[in-house]
């Protein structure tokens, strides 16, 4: 199963112990784990200016991801009414890498549902959705 983390759901992942975390672990385990240039970018500034993570320590990390994952690449957005037009680049790497899950803290991207064939959920719910056993792993 290929699962899009957006990046509120890695950067809590690495900053903080807890349901994203296990997020993380659970689809670099068990699915197969969708980035984009987008996302690892942002990733990058969050950590670095939201949480203060050092700078080895952010590289670090994006080299593990980078290596863990599939690296899709953007070419068009999709025509979708966001309030965060950098959210449209997250939807357009679910789009092309055929993602099953898109994994959010967003509100406006989970009210979406779903795009395309991606459904889009908050972390608790696929979490919830991962320990029912309603999902295939790869």
């Amino acid at each position: 199963m290929k699962v899009v983390l957006d990046t509120n759901v890695l950067a809590s992942a690495v900053a903080t112990r807890g349901l994203c975390a296990d997020v993380l672990r659970e689809v670099l385990v068990n699915h197969e784990l969708v980035i984009c240039k987008q996302i690892t970018d942002e990733l990058r500034r969050v950590l670095s200016t939201k949480f203060g993570v050092a700078t080895w320590l952010i590289n670090e990390f994006l080299r593990l991801i980078q290596q863990e994952s599939i690296t899709v690449k953007v070419r068009s957005v999709p025509e979708v009414g966001l309030t965060d037009k950098d959210d449209l680049g997250i939807l357009a790497a679910s789009i092309a890498s055929g993602a099953d899950f898109l994994v959010t803290g967003d509100k406006e991207l989970q009210d979406l549902g779903h795009i395309e064939r991606t459904t889009i959920l908050a972390p608790r719910a696929f979490w919830e959705e991962l320990t029912r056993g309603n999902m295939d792993p790869r």
